[in-house]
């Protein structure tokens, strides 16, 4: 398929994009029940490439959601339940000796469950530091190197964690340097009354929903070179640039809770983060440029994991995600 290259034709690849974005949200809406937010997040991450951390107590339909999009993007899917005697090789795969039929010994690489396409890490913050920092090369690379050899994964590649955030004995905090490889953090909340009432209703019926694929892996690839067509202007770039140096406490983008509550801000990847998320939250409403909407939509999504409190934040039990909000409705858009 040709590259768009006139405005015209780039209005029509987002005319497409914004249909299929729908079709996906419409098929995993007929497993997932509620949970639109969640499901557009995850969407959106994965359409350009980005790794989600899911946080939510159990039965929330997190690993559901992961299965859905696994069919409906027709992607190869793996789980791995992580635990505290998980190891490195139990993730990445390891050598092993073997014999031909002359009795000569060599080693031969069996590869683990990370080589997929859509990989669930399930509560990875049980896992100990050493088996989650073998998710690092792979979420960032796309790639595995073991005895001296690397292994390129199938692409597109994506790690959807997921970790309970109530119960933490037993449990492994994720590193600041891992927390900065994922796109989003994305809060999965309960479920209202009407929303409990149709998961009961239809597990009870067992209502089992066939949803067919509706892009493939070839087709994400292609989309996200119509990402990087979506025009970024100069005065959209720079304000990325300042919302992300409005959670650093020392700068003038600062607001007075954030100088009082943080500690430390956002990473430079948050503000590729929020550029690549704006410009598919663009082509999702039908426009081939970003506007400033698009930009501040999934803020809390980028930025919420990206923050460090302080003393006081941690003393005061303060919500970062309404620290991020702060950030936001305080920066104006002209700087």
């Amino acid at each position: 398929m040709s590259q768009a290259t006139s405005p015209a034709e780039l209005q029509t690849e987002a005319e497409q994009f914004r249909s299929e974005f729908q079709s996906i949200r419409d098929a995993v809406g007929q497993v997932i029940v509620g949970q639109q937010r969640v499901v557009e997040a995850t969407l959106t991450a994965i359409l350009c490439g980005g790794n989600v951390l899911l946080e939510g107590v159990p039965g929330l339909g997190k690993t559901e959601l992961v299965k859905a999009l696994s069919r409906v993007l027709e992607l190869d899917f793996s789980r791995i339940q992580f635990t505290p005697d998980l190891m490195p090789a139990d993730v990445i795969g390891t050598n092993i000796m073997t014999a031909d039929e002359n009795g000569n010994y060599n080693f031969e690489f069996r590869k683990g469950p990370v080589f997929t396409q859509l990989l669930l890490a399930d509560e990875i913050n049980r896992a100990t530091p050493k088996t989650q920092s073998s998710l690092l090369e792979t979420m960032q690379e796309g790639t595995v190197t073991t005895g001296g050899e690397t292994y390129h994964l199938e692409q597109p590649f994506f790690v959807l964690a997921t970790q309970n955030p109530i119960e933490q004995e037993g449990t492994f905090p994720l590193p600041e340097a891992q927390l900065d490889r994922f796109m989003f953090k994305v809060v999965v909340p309960f479920l209202n009354r009407d929303e409990l009432n149709e998961v009961v209703a239809r597990t009870i019926l067992r209502k089992s929903a066939d949803i067919e694929k509706v892009i493939d892996g070839p087709r994400i690839l292609h989309l996200r070179t119509v990402l990087d067509r979506v025009v970024v202007s100069d005065p959209m770039r720079d304000y990325a640039c300042r919302l992300v140096l409005s959670t650093h406490p020392d700068t003038e983008f600062a607001p007075e809770k954030a100088k009082q509550f943080l500690r430390w801000g956002a990473s430079p990847r948050a503000a590729q983060a929020l550029i690549r998320a704006a410009r598919v939250r663009a082509l999702s409403q039908g426009r081939p440029h970003v506007a400033f909407e698009d930009v501040r939509y999934f803020a809390a999504e980028v930025l919420q994991h990206r923050a460090l409190l302080n003393y006081d934040g941690q003393a005061e039990n303060i919500d970062v995600a309404e620290l991020i909000t702060e950030c936001v409705n305080s920066l104006p858009t002209e700087g």
